[in-house]
């Protein structure tokens, strides 16, 4: 019985993969004045599954991308997916074809730690999509909102520079790890805009404890990325999901209900307050207050989301420009002479970041060279359509590689470089948050651009002015990197040296 079964399983696959080439090749008759795509060679059935066992595709996409150009398709399982790493033809995509491929398509960890596409930048481009975003937008992270939060990332930067000074000041010759200081600020931060203040600790029943800020933390954001990595080999086999595979789903479902029950139990608290009448500018206030047409369970995942996505990404940015000019001591020195050149004596603060050019190019080129997010969520075509020429058919997988744009040899020269004088040459608006694929294009850009950009940009501008980084012995070569987002493995450890102390620096703009 067992050898029939097995039998039968694999005769069913092999006519559900017949059936797709040939719809395949039918669709492609039909849409012969377009070019086939390029397709990597595989193996049967797995397709190009065991050239992907590292976490990293966004790396082995580029490589592809040498041998068979920009666009190309690769198969996943019984999956089509069409890896574009050409910024005009991911541009493409996310703006001229956008009505056609607008939908996620997400692997089954992140669509049950989202609740079911649950948050802003994971749901498909519905109507519940543009009322999160605009929920968000107008509460955390769009212009007016930023202006009105302006004092949350002042005390950022400014917290974390006299915290680095006194480390300094009483173990001179101890490395720093920067990622400790910036990490705890930026979260306390994202407390303070989703929940109205910085949360120390929770009393969680549903897990029976109460958790620390640290442990709040780990549940909140560490655990939730690293969740969003683990991969359930259903996903690439979608006809075998009725086969269980338990202990994978007991461990992200565990994950899930983890984050649940914490932020439901940070939600509560600030439903005492409020019962109290003391109302804050938070997120959660005005979810509470203003989202009638939300249930309890989005306004749990949209609280989580506002905490997570300004804990996150932001940090990665920050981290990989510190390391890029503490390994690069004369780029590091041009940056702090027209830091000096415009702000003197006054402390650097985002009201200067116009000012000096070269900070922005510092961010910038890292964006490009070190993309916090390698690879945007999948997303499907809709329907048959084209991107650069190339006909795509309705149902494959839509994978935009942005390291892949960033290190395209025709549109960077040494790509693998890290230089951000290339951002100087006159090609780019200075103001423009878009240079590099970063943030995305279209109707799905980022929403957290914004912020990412002045809370990154003031932080090492204020940073380089008031120390001078160097790499700790053994750190030069230390860049590999974990996680859905490119976090380096291992904290950067620097030595630094104060350029002048808290006692020589005017109050900034701002403070006076």
């Amino acid at each position: 019985m067992a050898t029939m079964a097995a039998a039968a399983v694999v005769g069913a696959c092999s006519l559900l993969f017949l059936f797709h080439y040939l719809l395949k090749g039918a669709k492609r008759g039909r849409n012969s004045d377009l070019r086939s795509l390029h397709e990597v060679p595989g193996l049967p059935i797995i397709g190009n599954l065991h050239q992907l066992k590292e976490k990293k595709p966004h790396k082995t996409f580029a490589r592809w991308a040498e041998t068979y150009g920009p666009v190309y398709s690769i198969r996943t399982g019984a999956n089509t997916v069409v890896v574009l790493n050409s910024a005009e033809v991911a541009k493409e995509a996310m703006v001229t074809r956008h009505s056609l491929i607008s939908s996620r398509q997400l692997p089954k960890a992140l669509d049950i730690l989202t609740a079911d596409k649950c948050m802003v930048a994971m749901s498909d481009y519905d109507e519940f999509h543009k009322m999160v975003k605009r929920y968000i937008l107008n509460n955390v992270l769009g212009p007016s909102a930023q202006k009105r939060l302006r004092d949350n990332r002042d005390n950022l930067v400014e917290n974390v520079s006299k915290q680095l000074y006194d480390y300094v000041k009483d173990t001179p010759s101890e490395r720093v790890n920067f990622r400790r200081f910036f990490e705890n600020e930026l979260f306390a931060l994202s407390l303070k805009q989703a929940l109205g203040e910085d949360v120390k600790s929770v009393k969680v029943d549903e897990l029976g404890a109460t958790l620390s800020r640290d442990e709040i933390l780990k549940v909140l954001v560490s655990d939730m990325m690293q969740g969003a990595i683990e991969v359930d080999w259903r996903d690439f086999f979608p006809f075998l999901q009725w086969v269980p595979n338990k202990a994978w789903e007991d461990k992200i479902r565990r994950f899930a209900f983890r984050r649940k029950a914490v932020t439901k139990a940070l939600i509560a608290q600030q439903k005492k307050r409020i019962a109290a009448g003391k109302d804050l500018d938070s997120y959660t206030d005005f979810l509470l207050r203003e989202a009638k047409t939300l249930t309890e369970d989005q306004i749990t995942i949209l609280v989580w989301e506002a905490i997570i996505e300004s804990a996150d990404t932001t940090l990665v940015t920050t981290e990989w420009a510190l390391y890029e000019l503490a390994k690069n001591p004369e780029k590091q020195d041009r940056l702090f002479q027209e830091i000096l050149k415009v702000c003197g004596l006054q402390k650097l603060t985002e009201d200067h970041i116009s000012q000096i050019p070269y900070l922005g190019a510092v961010f910038h080129e890292t964006l490009r060279k070190h993309s916090p997010v390698p690879v945007v969520p999948l997303r499907y075509a809709h329907e048959d359509t084209e991107l650069g020429g190339f006909f795509i058919p309705a149902g494959s997988q839509i994978a935009i590689n942005i390291y892949g744009c960033n290190m395209d040899k025709n549109r960077y020269e040494n790509p693998l470089e890290w230089i951000p004088e290339r951002f100087l040459d006159g090609k780019y608006d200075d103001a423009d948050l878009f240079k590099t694929m970063a943030f995305g294009a279209g109707k799905r850009v980022c929403a957290g651009a914004l912020q990412a950009s002045a809370i990154s940009c003031a932080a090492i501008g204020r940073l380089v002015q008031d120390f001078e980084w160097r790499l700790a012995d053994g750190e030069e070569d230390n860049v590999d990197t974990f996680s859905l987002t490119t976090h380096k493995l291992h904290p950067m450890l620097a030595t630094l040296k104060p350029r002048r102390y808290p006692e020589q620096t005017r109050p900034s703009c701002s403070e006076a």
